[in-house]
């Protein structure tokens, strides 16, 4: 059975309150979750000040949700011992040198780049000479995008890396999710792949899970209803709990067993399968043609695919009606 990772993907949906934050451990940790990850952005590391287009979005109102998104950093210190309280791994995508510095001081077990930043060379060259293991998204990036920050981080020494195939949409329908670029991932770099979902259900992780995914990082949030910019697009509790499980179930369906039927399968093919009884009473020594053979349900001694050596055979002794045939009854 594989080995699965499911990140507890908190984002910034603790917005700006460390109680908050406390509490997204306690789900994520009830959930069965591997790691939860938040993210450490400093919104002028990020952002351009100042107004200017922004697509759909307001910047002014995403640059006040940053302002107030982020905690104080003992705040996060704070936050990562409370999940060591926990024994659940605290980590955090960041976005530039103060949210790594801060980050590589807790010993994270890996450190996750968002797809906007394939192509942040300066920066991603500064997270692998850490030695961290990295998550890397690959959102809005061709093949090529990303065979050349492959190369960048091999070629500084780091190759503990895990590729998240991820589609920049939220939230995404099954039909975008171009899952089958997973096997072209494992195929073209020979690393873990994963799958950062942002649909609405299950259903995307477990045919990422059947085509060799096994990292998944998923939003989750205390309130969907709650203002923000991952809210909406993120699980509540129940449903990220069902969609843990689901991935665990799938993950044990997919594993190949070395008998492939079960005792509860060799327990129902008793009942379902058939095979040969006595359509009337038989007399020693007469032919048993078809018509004196019955092919019904339950399973006994001879099957169904028995019957061409019963019919044309002699009695060797009495048969009584729906008695079971066997090689000791029959001479061929």
């Amino acid at each position: 059975m594989k080995k699965l990772h499911i990140i507890a993907e908190a984002g910034t949906n603790n917005n700006g309150r460390l109680d908050k934050a406390k509490e997204l451990v306690d789900i994520a940790k009830r959930c069965g979750a591997d790691s939860v990850k938040f993210q450490i952005i400093y919104t002028y590391g990020l952002y351009l000040p100042g107004d200017y287009p922004y697509g759909h979005y307001d910047i002014k109102k995403v640059l006040k949700i940053r302002d107030e998104g982020i905690l104080k950093d003992e705040e996060y210190e704070e936050l990562n011992n409370y999940c060591i309280s926990k024994d659940i791994p605290f980590t955090a995508s960041v976005f530039d040198k103060k949210g790594l510095d801060l980050m590589h001081r807790f010993n994270p077990l890996y450190i996750k780049t968002a797809s906007g930043d394939l192509n942040h060379v300066r920066f991603l060259t500064q997270i692998a000479e850490t030695g961290k293991k990295m998550v890397i998204s690959t959102g809005m990036s061709t093949l090529k995008d990303i065979e050349k920050t492959i190369n960048l981080i091999q070629k500084i020494g780091n190759r503990d890396i895990v590729l998240m195939h991820c589609v920049s949409i939220y939230p995404a329908f099954l039909e975008q999710t171009n899952l089958r670029f997973i096997e072209v991932l494992k195929r073209e770099f020979g690393l873990p792949v994963g799958f950062s979902d942002h649909t609405g259900d299950s259903l995307a992780a477990c045919i990422a899970l059947s085509l060799g995914a096994t990292w998944f990082e998923k939003h989750f949030t205390v309130d969907r209803t709650q203002e923000g910019l991952d809210h909406k697009h993120a699980m509540e509790e129940a449903e990220f709990k069902k969609y843990i499980e689901d991935l665990h179930k799938a993950n044990t369906a997919l594993d190949i067993k070395a008998d492939k039927i079960s005792d509860k399968e060799y327990y129902t093919r008793k009942r379902a399968r058939r095979s040969l009884y006595a359509a009337v009473d038989i007399k020693a020594g007469e032919v048993i043609s078809s018509e004196k053979v019955l092919i019904v349900r339950p399973e006994n001694i001879m099957n169904a695919e028995d019957v061409d050596t019963v019919i044309g055979s002699i009695a060797k002794l009495d048969i009584k009606q729906y008695e079971p045939f066997s090689y000791e009854k029959i001479i061929k």
